[in-house]
């Protein structure tokens, strides 16, 4: 919630990301609320052809800093409308609606709120449509309706309830984007993951990602940061390329 607390280090930051190579950002009006989307615009605008920006909607914040589902059709136009405001935007590349609550996915029909958002594809406002926090019915649900590129739910090397799920899509071209790559507010701990690490003389952190890109092709990341430093990190996972012997150790960290 709220502005944050170097807004020049936060533009920066993202000028670094992109310089690095990074070409897909995640983000959402409701993030700030506002200012993140605000701060994109600032320190990337006019943005470069290669860059995707993936905005997610279906949710709004309270003064509390909840999470209060909108997911009614005139909710989600005026989200997608901020979104395009807020982002400096004609078109968004992506747009996930955002399902279930805080605590996880929830088994219900998404019909209404995904047709509502193929009506504003249909009128020009967003290239691709996917979801988010959503479970394996809820996502054949929507590609019963209208293509999708892409789901994004809670996975990684502790959580991995998702394993079927991301086959599935994996053999229908679908982007899966793990979202709490590195644990979320419970980050990833544990001596496995430390004793690959000081195999590769690396960090946690990139063992923890480079096992999600090996994982499956359409692994996407997203991890956070809020640091050059941490994005460096993050970004060495890429260069990282585990062994057999690696991956039966990391198996012991779900």
């Amino acid at each position: 919630m709220g502005p944050p607390a170097d807004p020049d280090g936060a533009r920066a930051l993202l000028r670094d990301a992109v310089g690095l190579g990074i070409t897909h950002i995640d983000t959402s009006d409701a993030y700030g609320p506002r200012f993140t989307n605000r701060l994109i615009r600032e320190a990337l605008h006019p943005y470069a052809a290669s860059l995707r920006i993936v905005t997610k909607v279906g949710a709004n914040r309270d003064a509390q800093g909840g999470w209060p589902t909108a997911r009614q059709p005139d909710q989600l136009r005026r989200q997608i409308d901020d979104n395009l405001e807020s982002l400096g935007l004609d078109v968004l590349d992506v747009v996930n609606l955002r399902l279930g609550d805080a605590e996880g996915p929830r088994e219900e029909s998404l019909a209404e709120p995904f047709e509502a958002l193929v009506e504003l594809q249909g009128q020009g406002l967003i290239r691709h449509l996917g979801v988010s926090n959503a479970t394996a019915a809820q996502v054949a649900q929507a590609q019963a309706i209208a293509p999708i590129v892409c789901v994004q739910n809670m996975y990684n090397l502790a959580h991995r309830h998702d394993d079927e799920l991301i086959d599935r899509l994996a053999d229908n071209g679908v982007a899966y984007v793990p979202f709490f790559p590195l644990g979320g507010f419970n980050p990833l701990q544990s001596e496995a993951l430390r004793k690959v690490a000081s195999r590769h003389n690396t960090t946690t952190i990139a063992i923890a990602l480079a096992w999600l890109l090996q994982r499956s092709p359409n692994v996407l990341l997203i991890a956070g940061t809020s640091s050059a430093a941490h994005l460096r990190e993050n970004i060495a996972g890429t260069r990282i390329s585990l062994t057999d012997q690696d991956l039966a150790d990391l198996a012991a960290c779900t």
